[in-house]
């Protein structure tokens, strides 16, 4: 498995790169792969200068900085619920991250990436935190009897989705046209008119808490186990679910203050990970963070270029695929698993 796993990222690592730079080419502008190179190196005209360094380099770096925050909030949410369909995005944590900050737009306390604010800037992740971790907090709330059962956490995070995304909706209805815009294409996930600014948000915060889970990981292997057992073996398990899910919580949410509410990315590349390297969360974390930042700029180079000047939020195109994916895990997931 260890040879299978080497073989496995070394592949994922070599078709991330290649994504890299096929992102970094194409576009409305089309920069030759030489002149890419030559760019990286320090050695590009102006306009590729602008291009590149200005344009596309940030927007796929905090894309890349997405992925791995959803893709670690997918893994580790699915493990605490023992829920193979667990997602941020479908239990409610995006939702409730997703509400704050339209109450935000809403109250006139932001404006949206193309004008925004330093203060915006810093605050719009701080209340997506507040808002995530109040989400959270009352889905395990109303999970808790005695200990935490992972399938009423589960379907109680399902409800309370459901609860924050009406409450969305209603926001945004009563928005002015141009704060619903913005909302609207937020809600729906989008990297558009992204800066470094939002980087240097995102990616610390992506790093440590996945340097975090992967300390972990071999607990979270123990609480695979089940409960009972984890317990013989030492592990806190009640302590420890609620760390992992702090983390989800905190991780998913400022990715979503960058990024917006994007659905189903933490589902799906735990899952192709999973089956390319097995369960074990030492190999499962990293591959599936690869394959998720694959996945998300895949689908922002189709959003950006399919349809332009048109330009489609990264949410929907990851959404057309996830969402034939959940039918096809939910027909052939067994009970319990």
């Amino acid at each position: 498995m260890k040879n299978r796993f080497k073989l496995v990222f070394a592949a994922s690592a070599l078709v991330l790169l290649v994504t890299v730079i096929v992102c970094l080419q194409i576009g409305s502008y089309h920069v030759p792969f030489l002149d890419v190179v030559k760019t990286l190196l320090g050695q590009g005209d102006y306009l590729n200068n602008t291009v590149i360094f200005d344009l596309r380099l940030p927007r796929i770096l905090i894309a890349m900085a997405v992925g791995v925050a959803f893709s670690t909030a997918g893994c580790l949410l699915q493990s605490v619920t023992k829920n193979a369909l667990a997602d941020p995005g479908i239990i409610g944590i995006n939702a409730g991250a997703s509400l704050a900050v339209v109450l935000l737009i809403f109250s006139g306390g932001t404006v949206y990436y193309d004008k925004i604010e330093t203060s915006s800037m810093f605050l719009m992740p701080i209340v997506a935190i507040i808002g995530a971790v109040a989400s959270a907090s009352l889905i395990y709330a109303l999970s808790y009897k005695k200990k935490v059962s992972p399938t009423r956490l589960i379907l109680n995070g399902i409800g309370v989705n459901a609860g924050l995304s009406a409450c969305i909706t209603f926001y945004q209805l009563n928005m002015s046209q141009g704060d619903y815009n913005q909302a609207l294409t937020w809600t729906n996930g989008s990297l558009w008119g992204s800066s470094m600014s939002f980087f240097y948000i995102v990616a610390p915060v992506a790093i440590v808490l996945f340097g975090i889970a992967m300390y972990k990981s071999k607990k979270i292997d123990v609480m695979d186990l089940g409960d009972e057992l984890a317990t013989g073996l030492g592990v806190e398990v009640e302590k420890e679910r609620r760390s992992l899910l702090v983390i989800a919580v905190v991780i998913s949410a400022v990715a979503t203050a960058v990024a917006g509410n994007i659905s189903f990315l933490g589902l799906l590349s735990p899952h192709i990970a999973r089956k390319l390297v097995g369960p074990v969360h030492r190999r499962l974390l990293p591959v599936s963070a690869i394959i998720s930042m694959v996945i998300i700029l895949v689908a922002d180079a189709v959003a950006r270029t399919m349809f332009s000047p048109v330009e489609l939020p990264v949410g929907i195109v990851i959404s057309v695929i996830g969402v034939p994916y959940f039918i096809y895990l939910m027909l052939t997931t067994k009970e319990g698993e």
